[in-house]
């Protein structure tokens, strides 16, 4: 068993009790131990491979039949078409925070020097893409973890974004008196009780950045607290959040005095965005069910 067909077939094999997609794990982990992208493991099926790449490939199939997810094993994870780096002090980007990134960006003009704030940066997935897709605006990264920003700040220069500064802060503890345009949050929303957090990838991820107290709801309260002394007049505040808490994230903003409150719906159905502008006076809620939104 010395091939390329021959290995990718006995780690699928051996995959398939622990992974609902085996053989393209097998071939993502083959194909990053030998620096090639997978159309060459099929061009290349009958090739033999050297004992340090089989030894190689062999630790990470054992760590996959571990649990270990995929993006730590390979350290990178794409998102908005982009190859972010991971590591378990962060979590790994999802396809669900896409939708806020479309929303983000259908709010923020393309030639204005708006204001951004991210709490709760992790790998700077959403950070940099604003960044990236909006060079004009300011774009604050915020993280209570150390070794997260670090991870962050690698993304952006390996995106090239120069326009983002990033701070070390538990939440707005050590972010300055600025006046935001749109503050955006992937908060840990999960509860300590959640039986999700024994299962599948999140069982390896930081849980200072998935579990929050109060339900899953602390961390979304602090923040919507305090980001009323830093956003503009009519500034957005927009939350991702679980799809069993849409009903409490509005009634935390509209409690809060924010206006135009409204949710918006993923891909699956689920209500999975959050957003309101802060006023004195609140006007009501919506629900809009959208799938994809323009940027």
């Amino acid at each position: 068993m010395t091939t390329i067909q021959n290995h990718l077939d006995f780690a699928a094999d051996n995959l398939a009790s622990v992974s609902d997609s085996p053989r393209l794990d097998a071939e993502v982990l083959l194909a990053f131990v030998l620096a090639k992208n997978r159309s060459y493991l099929r061009a290349w099926n009958d090739k033999k491979l050297d004992v340090p790449i089989i030894s190689h490939f062999e630790s990470l199939i054992s760590q996959r039949l571990d649990g270990v997810p995929i993006a730590y094993l390979t350290g990178t994870r794409e998102f908005w078409s982009r190859e972010f780096i991971v590591s378990p002090d962060v979590l790994i980007p999802r396809p669900d925070t896409e939708l806020l990134i479309e929303l983000c960006l259908a709010q923020i003009p393309e030639d204005s020097p708006f204001k951004i704030l991210d709490l709760g940066t992790g790998s700077g997935a959403i950070v940099v893409t604003l960044a990236a897709e909006r060079p004009n605006a300011k774009v604050f990264a915020v993280d209570a973890s150390f070794a997260a920003l670090e991870i962050a700040q690698k993304n952006a220069h390996f995106h090239e974004c120069q326009n983002v500064e990033f701070i070390l802060s538990d939440w707005f503890s050590a972010v300055p008196e600025i006046e935001f345009d749109l503050i955006v949050s992937n908060p840990p929303y999960i509860s300590a009780e959640d039986e999700h957090l024994s299962q599948g990838d999140v069982r390896f991820e930081p849980k200072t950045a998935l579990i929050a107290a109060e339900n899953g709801l602390r961390d979304i309260k602090v923040i919507a607290t305090e980001a009323k002394n830093y956003l503009k007049p009519h500034g957005q505040l927009w939350f991702e959040h679980g799809y069993n808490q849409a009903e409490d994230v509005q009634h935390i903003l509209t409690e809060l005095n924010y206006f135009e409150v409204q949710t918006y719906h993923d891909l699956a159905g689920q209500p999975r965005v959050t957003t309101g502008k802060f006023t004195q006076h609140s006007f009501g809620i919506k629900n809009v069910d959208v799938g994809r939104v323009a940027a």
